[in-house]
């Protein structure tokens, strides 16, 4: 049933385009001479993050290369383009991220098919070096963190208030376990909303099965930014079928402030984050004798302060300095990595 829903939802995506052309009523055709000098060399970026992470309550501290992302993108078509980008150490190991074709079908509306980050929350949908503080909030990292292979469709509202619409189905089964046949697919989808500058809505709704219970999950957040300020707040919700697991709340939100500067760096920023979750179930791992799935993360609340030097305006090349300071309730189990701690982080982008 749940299927058929967000069936009916991508064909509402897809219904205003059945009037469309490559030129409308307004005249707004493609530019053909624009079209034929299109460049179609593919286009190389990478992202570097080397850290040093000391963690008070151990005194101890280690070394970590977070990423070292490689990327290619480019265009075969006016209408084809494309995006492969292997992390060649994600806290050490090798992994194949992005693997997608990209179709502009017609204006405003695209096809995307293989593998990639799944249209889904604010926070989690942000490349490393788009990232705010070294370490990622838990929504981006334990609650709404989706990769997946499937096809999403994307369309932009031919409206004055930019409204940006994603909607896929995927396979539920991982990056690297994609040869299994599915009776069932997990969905996602995303609305994005601009009415003023600098204001952003995001509403987005996400279902995965990795096994027998169904993950039903619902996000809402929002972020205003201006020339020195951003500020932004997220909340997300996640409800397990037959009652197998406690409903999960998370919370995100954060302010950085921009003060720019003459000699050396352009720009100091100052952050400070407030982000909580509930405890949670990845939904794969589950007691053998009742059947019911275990908590793979615990409830615990997190405050952030974070100092930032960059060497430009955009995420580029930026010095990160960042203390986290946890607060676990009585019952929660604190992982290593997730207790208080003083993080130092170099991040370059090219």
């Amino acid at each position: 049933m749940k299927k058929h829903v967000l069936l009916y939802l991508l064909l509402l995506v897809c219904l205003p385009l059945a009037a469309q052309d490559e030129s409308n009523e307004d005249g707004k055709a493609l530019d053909k001479e624009k079209l034929e000098k299109k460049d179609y060399m593919p286009e190389i970026h990478g992202t570097i993050r080397a850290k040093y992470e000391y963690q008070t309550g151990m005194g101890a501290g280690r070394f970590e290369v977070r990423n070292a992302r490689v990327s290619i993108t480019g265009n075969v078509l006016p209408k084809v383009a494309y995006k492969a980008e292997i992390d060649l150490s994600d806290e050490g190991n090798i992994k194949m991220l992005d693997a997608y074709a990209r179709l502009f079908l017609l204006k405003d509306f695209t096809v995307t098919a293989g593998q990639m980050r799944v249209p889904f929350t604010i926070d989690a949908h942000r490349s490393p070096h788009q990232q705010y503080f070294a370490n990622r909030s838990f929504i981006a990292k334990q609650v709404g963190n989706v990769r997946d292979v499937g096809l999403t469709l994307g369309y932009t509202l031919p409206v004055q208030m930019p409204v940006i619409l994603e909607a896929g189905l995927y396979n539920g089964t991982g990056l690297t376990n994609q040869k299994v046949w599915h009776k069932e697919v997990n969905y996602s989808a995303k609305a994005q909303l601009f009415p003023a500058d600098g204001l952003n809505f995001t509403l987005s709704v996400q279902g995965i099965q990795p096994e027998k219970v169904w993950m039903h999950s619902y996000d809402f957040g929002t972020f205003y930014e201006t020339d020195r300020f951003h500020i932004e707040a997220e909340y997300l919700f996640k409800h397990y079928s037959h009652n197998a697991f406690d409903d999960v709340h998370a919370v995100n939100t954060f302010v950085n402030y921009d003060l720019p500067l003459r000699k050396v760096f352009q720009k100091m920023s100052f952050l400070a984050r407030y982000d909580m979750m509930t405890s949670q179930s990845d939904g794969e791992t589950r007691d053998e004798q009742t059947g019911e799935l275990i908590i793979t993360d615990y409830k615990r609340h997190r405050v952030t302060a974070g100092l930032t030097f960059s060497l430009s305006k955009a995420f580029r090349t930026d010095l990160r300095l960042n203390f986290e300071k946890y607060f676990y309730p009585d019952g929660s189990i604190a992982k290593e990595s997730e207790q208080d701690k003083i993080v130092l982080e170099l991040m370059v982008r090219f």
